[in-house]
């Protein structure tokens, strides 16, 4: 068939006075008269609906024959190619006006879909599974299993789950799912994976450096597998706010306990206010920090009037708040 169409190419381009080359191997002719004949043109880039290729679909001008069905589609998000060979016999039986320029040409179609992300499938199993008894908070393992799902362009880019089995002991699962949903032509697909216990945490939203006072600005929640959380990982926001950095800290990342401590109100040395409260009387005094401290920390405190020194409780930046069996020093 190949020498049959160089025959037929080469024998044209020796007999035809003026010749016009188009895209796809098409010509345009003169007669001897220099009346114009139209030739059918190859349509080298095809997008497609529906389960048949038509006839004009692959060629311009087919008129009346446009609607003619030639060869099935390719499944969703595949590609099917034509080769000059194929489309040769299909003009020629079809008595189109055209013929390859060469054993290249060829003419991709690819079907028209829209694809379903294995997210989307996750989420409708993950809620089939819960219906079945498993916890809510439980994040979906189906490794790399399953890619995309592509369906047609006008069929419902979703699953139907058929069924779901789980084991609660090890987290393992299997599901059968149909996809487009609802559709009689629905393929059946079948994945396993496993499911893992889930623990929402707050985090920094932006690195934070040494003594950085942290506030509920600077947090966000995420949800992690719980296994894998160490045992002193921050799991409220209360444990974290008022608090700062021992050292420099990453967002978005676990924060343990131990990474984070209680901002020094009232450093080493530092003047303080002595502050005594007794039924209708508040009583004040300038003293001096022999300790640092913390919001609540208990500090010794040298009272600079009295040179007593005093045990109090910081409860503010530069303040200090006098136990009552203090007052007899304070005087």
């Amino acid at each position: 068939m190949k020498r049959y169409i160089f025959a037929i190419v080469s024998t044209t381009l020796f007999i035809l006075p003026v010749l016009f080359l188009g895209p796809g191997g098409q010509a345009a002719e003169r007669t001897a008269k220099g009346v114009k004949t139209e030739v059918n043109k190859l349509r080298v880039s095809i997008k497609v609906s529906g389960p048949t290729i038509q006839l004009g679909d692959l060629f311009t001008g087919t008129g009346d024959k446009a609607d003619i069905a030639v060869a099935y589609t390719p499944e969703p998000g595949k590609r099917a190619v034509f080769d000059a060979r194929w489309l040769y016999r299909i003009a020629h039986a079809y008595k189109l006006n055209w013929k390859p320029l060469g054993v290249n040409v060829r003419a991709v179609v690819e079907r028209k879909s829209q694809a379903i992300n294995p997210a989307e499938v996750a989420a409708e199993i993950l809620s089939a599974l819960v219906a079945k008894g498993a916890d809510a908070d439980m994040e979906i393992d189906m490794g790399n299993r399953l890619a995309r799902i592509y369906v047609p362009d006008d069929a419902i880019a979703a699953v139907d789950v058929e069924d779901v089995s789980y084991d609660r002991q090890s987290g393992r699962f299997s599901a059968i799912f149909n996809a487009p949903a609802g559709s009689p032509t629905a393929k059946r697909h079948r994945v396993t994976g496993r499911l893992h216990k889930t623990t929402e945490i707050p985090v920094l939203n932006r690195r934070m450096l040494t003594d950085e006072l942290i506030t509920g600005k600077d947090i966000k929640w995420i949800t992690v597998r719980s296994v894998r959380l160490q045992a002193n990982t921050v799991t409220s926001d209360a444990d974290l706010v008022g608090k700062s950095p021992r050292r420099g800290l990453r967002a978005g990342y676990p924060v343990l306990s131990s990474a984070v401590k209680r901002p020094v109100l009232v450093p080493k040395g530092s003047l303080v206010t002595l502050i005594l409260q007794i039924p209708k009387m508040t009583l004040t005094a300038r003293g001096k920090a022999l300790q640092p401290g913390s919001d609540g920390d208990v500090i010794r405190v040298k009272n600079l009037q009295s040179s007593s020194v005093v045990e109090g409780e910081v409860i503010a930046s530069g303040q200090v708040k006098v136990r009552l069996t203090t007052i007899v020093a304070m005087n």
